[in-house]
């Protein structure tokens, strides 16, 4: 399973950690974590083309087909040529 949005391109990123404790120290290392984005996995139907697609999509980019349409959003990141 691909770990990146087929629409935003959004994927994991790395992040430092907060410890409560650093704000009463100068120096208090943490150390980083991977954090994830929210994909699912979604069955997209495309009435257009009559075809369906089984992507990995981010929570914004399932919003963005159901406010924009599945073909017009589909069209524009290139998965629909």
């Amino acid at each position: 399973m691909v770990k990146e949005c087929a629409v935003t391109g959004k994927s994991s990123t790395v992040g430092g950690g907060y410890s409560n404790r650093i704000r009463a120290t100068q120096f208090n290392p943490v150390g980083k974590r991977r954090r994830q984005a929210n994909l699912q996995t979604k069955k997209v139907f495309v009435p257009e083309v009559n075809k369906t697609f089984k992507l990995t999509l981010s929570t914004r980019a399932i919003k963005t087909i159901n406010k924009n349409g599945a073909y017009a959003t589909l069209k524009k990141s290139g998965i629909i040529k």
